[in-house]
């Protein structure tokens, strides 16, 4: 699963450790979502988008049609 995590945290100006602490995860977690390792929890990726500022799941995280 693509994500748009990296570009909407950059554009708020949080670093990976500022976004775990705000979701409850580690920092090596949302790397891995950034960088397509991991897919995430229906719960966490809420608190993402939420955190995120975005309105809707499907404008950070991208379901690609193979997966």
């Amino acid at each position: 699963m693509e994500t748009k995590i990296r570009q909407f945290r950059q554009e708020k100006g949080m670093t990976q450790q500022e976004l775990a602490e705000a979701v409850g995860v580690t920092r090596q977690t949302i790397n891995a979502l950034e960088n397509a390792r991991y897919n995430p929890s229906l719960l966490l990726a809420y608190k993402i988008t939420n955190i995120l500022g975005q309105n809707a799941i499907e404008d950070v995280f991208v379901l690609n049609e193979n997966e």
